[in-house]
């Protein structure tokens, strides 16, 4: 493990002092201004949402397999992947993090595609890397689906994924909404493609890949795990259905097939996406196309003309280099932003407000999606994190769009109140049993399906979350819902999920600095006291985890490794929450915080914004991980904000 970064020695608790009356005010001048200036004329915010080159690599596989792929595409998606690599020949899933051997598996084939000479040496780093870590054998599954998409995996060596899946009832363990919806959108077309196997031309070969083990290794064996296990039956169960699959019964597979794409269509979104995010994205034109849509079919051709809406150009001295987001979040950073500059003291008739409120109203969703499978009953509303998924509204965004809209000071209009009531409404309705909240739908925690072999990349379920159900219970409380049930049993279970250290876990940000910056402010606004005994643990843990310069950070390592938890390089968005938390109880006057205000006074650009190289946003702990561009604007203008207010008495 690398070195670790050194923690603050600081005075005792009890010493007091003289804090100077303009610390951070230049700071917090800068920073707003530099926020509004970023806000589109329509009245969003949109930081790019930066991931890792399998978006890119996956997207010259995509076009390849269409039959799509032009030669500029290439040169300048090329660019972006070789520019990532790193001086041992990988490329990481986040910034200074380890090699990732699908990641780099997937962007050497890419640059191969592009052309890239096997034995230069950026390829020939790679491949050696690769090589002593265990090849294509050792790659995850979803990198040998794309391998075996083009004839350089075996179907058979994979594991089976029925359509048939599409046909369980809700109440049938492992149908389509025991998934995350992530999951179940990935899942149902990856169905169509294993079951009718497909091999396109790739037009190059990558047998040099290739360690020399058994191929059949690489599937998930039973070797060491329990004979009463459910890892055991569903090896066993595998290897049922990859016998089915070669004698289906015809009658049962075609209504499956023909219910997939029914249920495939359906959900395509108004900009031609699935779910705004790349994985079903991508995987649903193919098998859509697998089954016989041309592409020129209105599903296909507006899929495709979506994914230029997701793509970034940037002209650089040794070309262009283009990139693929996975997602986009302008409604997630419009209604984080209009906080932030609320915190800074603009007023709540500002123009640029006024437009955010428009536009958040405008996002509203009134429509039923999957969430509705386990809440038929509930009134839809709520809010979305893309443009474009009106299928899956989320509970984070929309408590996050309600304090938003309560803190600018927009809820007299009728409209807007309107809005504010019905996503209230939807927001306590997608409470799970257990008293949390999960990011897209309630009670989605049967744990089953991530025992399947097929599962080995990333989260399938959706269980609730200390940071989701801490945002909950803030927009409750702030909302005048304080003393409801819903917000009652939210609190007792963030009480439960405190971690022994005294932190709290961050399913959506990296990683325990996220999860505590988001429980304290919420418990401290459902009405603990601030000497409680859990806010005090939560203190301890963040001032033992404060770093020399002042700042805090925690590297994404955290997620696999405990010796990571709370410690990494201090970046600005991570000193912002630890201080957001610290500052909601009333420790403005203590050595930490202004610690704390002079990192970020230090480190903050000419022009007010922040670098912030880091990635300390997660999609899948462990396994997929996000920097997003706007987290290093808004929350350090969030922890000013508030920071003078307690300086000022205000």
């Amino acid at each position: 493990m690398a070195e670790q970064p050194e923690v603050l020695d600081r005075p005792e608790e009890t010493e007091q002092i003289t804090t100077s009356p303009a610390r951070g005010e230049n700071a917090l001048a800068a920073a707003r201004d530099h926020l509004l200036s970023l806000q589109h004329a329509n009245g969003w915010w949109k930081g790019e949402l930066q991931t890792n080159v399998t978006m890119d690599a996956e997207d010259l596989l995509l076009r390849q397999f269409l039959g799509i792929r032009t030669e500029p595409e290439t040169i300048e998606a090329a660019n972006w992947i070789r520019s990532q690599q790193r001086s041992d020949g990988t490329w990481a899933t986040f910034h200074d993090g380890p090699g990732d051997l699908s990641t780099t598996v997937e962007a050497y084939i890419g640059l191969k595609l592009a052309g890239d000479d096997v034995d230069a040496a950026h390829m020939a780093g790679a491949r050696q890397w690769i090589l002593d870590h265990g090849g294509l054998e050792n790659t995850r599954v979803f990198t040998r689906i794309w391998l075996a998409l083009f004839g350089e995996w075996s179907w058979q060596d994979l594991p089976a994924m029925p359509p048939e899946l599409i046909l369980l009832p809700s109440w049938v363990p492992l149908n389509v909404a025991d998934w995350g919806c992530w999951a179940r959108q990935t899942v149902v077309p990856l169905t169509v493609l294993c079951s009718l196997q497909p091999q396109r031309d790739l037009g190059i070969g990558v047998a040099e890949l290739r360690s020399g083990r058994n191929p059949g290794s690489a599937q998930p064996g039973s070797a060491g795990v329990p004979l009463l296990s459910w890892e055991r039956f569903f090896h066993g169960l595998d290897r049922v259905l990859h016998g089915y699959e070669r004698f289906p019964v015809r009658s049962v597979r075609q209504h499956a097939m023909r219910r997939a794409a029914e249920w495939i269509v359906a959900r395509q979104e108004a900009d031609g996406s699935w779910g705004g995010i790349q994985p079903p994205w991508v995987y649903s034109l193919m098998a859509l196309n697998v089954l016989g849509y041309p592409l020129d079919h209105p599903v296909l051709r507006e899929g495709l003309a979506g994914l230029e809406r997701f793509l970034i150009r940037e002209q650089t001295s040794t070309g262009v280099l283009r990139r693929l987001e996975a997602c986009q979040s302008p409604v997630w950073d419009t209604v984080l932003s209009m906080q932030a500059l609320s915190d800074a003291g603009v007023p709540s008739d500002h123009p640029a407000l006024r437009r955010s409120v428009e536009f958040v109203c405008s996002e509203e969703i009134g429509v039923r999606g999957d969430w509705a499978v386990r809440r038929p009953e509930l009134p839809p509303s709520g809010w979305a994190f893309e443009f474009d998924n009106d299928g899956y509204p989320d509970i984070d965004d929309t408590a996050e769009a309600l304090l938003a809209l309560n803190r600018v000071g927009a809820s007299e209009l009728p409209e807007v109140q309107g809005a504010i009531e019905r996503g209230r409404r939807w927001l306590k309705g997608m409470q799970s049993r257990d008293g949390g909240w999960a990011a897209f739908d309630a009670d989605n925690t049967r744990q089953l399906v991530t025992k399947l072999p097929f599962c080995d990349f990333g989260a399938v379920i959706d269980p609730p979350s200390a940071d989701v159900t801490a945002h909950a219970v803030e927009a409750l409380c702030v909302l005048g819902n304080g003393h409801d049930t819903a917000v009652r049993r939210g609190v007792q279970w963030l009480l439960t999920h405190q971690e022994s250290d005294g932190s709290w876990f961050g399913r959506w940000g990296a990683n325990h600095i996220y999860g505590t910056g988001a429980a304290v402010p919420a418990l401290v606004r459902a009405g603990l006291d601030r000497d409680h005994l859990a806010l005090m643990r939560a203190v301890r843990w963040l001032e033992e985890h404060q770093n020399a310069d002042g700042g805090w950070g925690e590297d994404l390592r955290s997620y696999q490794e405990p010796g990571w938890i709370g410690r990494g390089v201090s970046t600005p968005s991570q000193t912002a929450w630890a201080l957001l938390a610290l500052l909601a109880l009333d420790r403005h006057d203590t050595a930490p915080v202004r610690s704390g205000i002079d990192y970020l006074e230090a480190v903050q650009r000419p022009d007010g914004g922040w670098d912030e190289p880091q990635f300390t946003g997660t999609g899948f702990p462990g396994d997929f991980y996000i920097n997003y561009h706007l987290y290093r604007q808004i929350f350090p203008l969030n922890a000013l904000g508030r920071y003078r207010r307690a300086v000022d008495g205000r």
